[in-house]
């Protein structure tokens, strides 16, 4: 048998052997595979061991060594195969991509064709019925409503996931997910290639070496959404194309009447399947802030928007999240710190000494870190971060780096660590032990924008994921539709508005959704 195992990195510096102990004991194990007393997983996890230490950088990563060797490579299905889960398994192509599942097979089937092989499925839970002995790790890029439901079961098989940004659509997904990973010791990635660049690195490693002094408000945008928000609910039904198959694609969701607006790639915007321009891009955006801060759960949050529907995401929104002092570095003090985010065309002021002329959008969106020494600015994925002293840090590097991560290295670096054994694997830039709780911030902004009705800032208890300042007796409404129109030249304002619900309720029900019956439900949170 032919293994190929690229070269092995020991504390960062390539070197070209292995310890003879270490040598003798893949060879062990090399000769039971041979022997038929081992299985490939079994080899997978056991050879990780045999090296604990080292990072096995596979061959492809590196020029002119040759190709993997059938046996070094994972067995991936993947569900949400259009779009960015298209862009991943391009990315994984060097893989054994084995099984393929999405609920649009006319949207999928460029992916169909690329991975002639791999058997086809429209509904995931009869692929892991089906396939999951055959399966080592599973894609997920599906709406963001069903990102959980389909990493969780996989987890619980055992599997190891990748799985697309927003990592989930509720703060208590995010929580689930974070321990079904811890429990189950699989290897995990959110889909935030960003998180593996050099502008993260540099951002993080620029404030942990108290470059920029103590941050005490952070200012953050995009210039999301370009698809459509702020809508009234199609009153058209369309028939569903013979090539769609619409309860899968509803899932734990409300069932809804089907309409071209909401499939494909628009569902962003609407409520009961996207997260809207802040779930899409915040997870892009906000990870130097919530790394290079050492943030953990919110305190406070508010929330300010342009019309606000029951249905649709608003054209633009505005939302503060306040987190409490951490505890400091060795070099930087973590005070209490104020997040704003912006979307929909919306900007920050532009700081004392900004550069006249200089866009602040770089690449999709910006941060603006306001130190109480400099101001440190980067760009969407943190990229080309710069003080705007104009001064040019020269902070220690300890953060991990990984090459071309925008263009494949993100996806291969949690290869990688789907090979490692548990006990001693190096993990990926954005596991869910961290996308969780990062991701419970971007969900947390959402909550906030939807319940700005009841006019105040809103204090939460993140440990027990509730807030704590919304009394029983309070009541909610939202509008269901706006109805503006002109008529022979007057303007005529129409809302109309759902009744009084419970404020309390409807916030738990935003936090911990309830799943649509028949077969949707999330398993248990482990203790």
């Amino acid at each position: 048998m032919n293994f190929n195992y690229g070269f092995l990195f020991l504390n960062c510096r390539a070197i070209s052997f292995l310890a003879q102990d270490n040598l003798t004991k893949i060879l062990t194990i090399m000769s039971k595979e041979k022997e038929g007393g081992l299985s490939r997983r079994k080899f997978l996890g056991t050879t990780a061991a045999a090296t604990a230490g080292f990072t096995i950088v596979p061959s492809t990563v590196i020029s002119g060594m040759g190709h993997i060797a059938p046996s070094d490579k994972l067995n991936i299905a993947a569900v949400g195969i259009g779009g960015m889960g298209r862009t991943n398994l391009r990315h994984l192509k060097d893989q054994n991509i084995v099984a393929l599942c999405d609920v649009d097979w006319k949207y999928a089937q460029k992916t169909f064709d690329d991975f002639p092989n791999a058997k086809k499925y429209w509904d995931w839970r009869k692929m892991f019925d089906k396939m999951a002995k055959d399966i080592d790790a599973v894609v997920v890029a599906t709406a963001d409503h069903t990102h959980a439901l389909v990493a969780s079961h996989a987890m619980m098989l055992g599997k190891h996931v990748y799985v697309q940004k927003p990592l989930t659509h509720s703060v208590y997904e995010s929580r689930l997910l974070t321990k079904l990973a811890t429990k189950y010791k699989v290897a995990t990635q959110m889909g935030n290639q960003g998180s593996s660049g050099e502008g993260v690195n540099l951002t993080t490693e620029w404030i942990m070496n108290g470059e920029i002094g103590e941050v005490r408000e952070v200012e953050a945008f995009t210039d999301r959404p370009i698809w459509p928000q702020g809508l009234n609910v199609p009153e058209e039904i369309m028939p569903v194309p013979d090539t769609l198959n619409w309860d899968l694609f509803t899932g734990p969701a409300e069932m809804n009447d089907f309409n071209e607006i909401y499939h494909p790639w628009n569902w962003r915007g609407w409520w009961d399947y996207g997260t809207g321009a802040l779930g899409d891009m915040a997870c892009h955006i906000l990870h130097p802030v919530f790394v290079g801060l050492q943030l953990e759960y919110p305190i406070k949050v508010q929330g300010s928007s342009t019309l606000l529907l029951t249905e649709c995401a608003p054209n633009a929104q505005m939302v503060k999240l306040t987190y409490p002092e951490r505890k400091p570095s060795p070099n930087v003090n973590f005070p209490q710190v104020d997040v704003t985010w912006y979307d929909g065309g919306l900007q920050p002021m532009k700081p004392k000494w900004w550069p006249e002329g200089k866009n602040m959008n770089d690449s999709g969106g910006g941060v603006l870190f306001h130190g109480s020494k400099d101001t440190l600015v980067c760009g969407c994925y943190g990229v080309n971060p710069w003080l705007l002293s104009g001064r040019v840090p020269d902070a220690p590097k300890f953060r991990r780096r990984i090459e071309n991560p925008m263009n494949g290295g993100h996806e291969m670096d949690w290869v990688r660590a789907c090979k490692e054994n548990p006990e001693n694997r190096v993990e990926t830039a954005s596991p869910f032990s961290e996308a969780g709780p990062f991701n419970e911030m971007v969900v947390m902004g959402v909550n906030a924008v939807r319940l700005q009705g009841l006019n105040k800032e809103l204090e939460w208890d993140g440990e027990n994921m509730e807030f704590t300042n919304i009394s029983d007796n309070e009541m909610l409404r939202t509008v269901i539709k706006d109805g503006f129109e002109i008529k022979d030249g007057d303007p005529t304002f129409k809302k109309d508005w759902t009744d009084p619900v419970s404020a309390k309720a409807f916030a738990a029900e935003l936090v911990k959704h309830t799943p649509r019956e028949g077969g949707w439900e999330l398993p248990n949170m482990p203790a």
